[in-house]
């Protein structure tokens, strides 16, 4: 299914831009994850990816970016967890 979509899409954009040959859905892939703590983990290095690539200090400054909402409206418990979560061993692609 996301085969499909990713195809449809990129032929549709490409037409709409005159870019017959641009890659669109460039290193997308889909992963199951089978752990709690894996998808915690992941939402931590999301959030955190701006704080990474030192756009701001602080994940909830970077206004693209649903951390300062979680701050704001997640239960304390489930945002200590969350923001507790180790991301220096996650294998995740980044090419910024």
């Amino acid at each position: 299914m996301i085969k499909n979509l990713h195809s449809s899409s990129a032929r549709q954009l490409n037409k709409a831009y005159g870019t017959p040959s641009r890659i669109v859905w460039f290193q997308s892939w889909d992963t199951h994850i089978s752990y709690q703590a894996s998808y915690l983990a992941r939402l931590n290095y999301v959030m955190q990816n701006p704080v990474k690539h030192k756009l701001v200090d602080c994940a909830s400054q970077y206004r693209w970016c649903s951390a300062n909402w979680f701050e704001r409206l997640a239960e304390k418990g489930h945002y200590k967890t969350v923001t507790s979560m180790k991301i220096d061993s996650l294998s995740i692609y980044d090419d910024f």
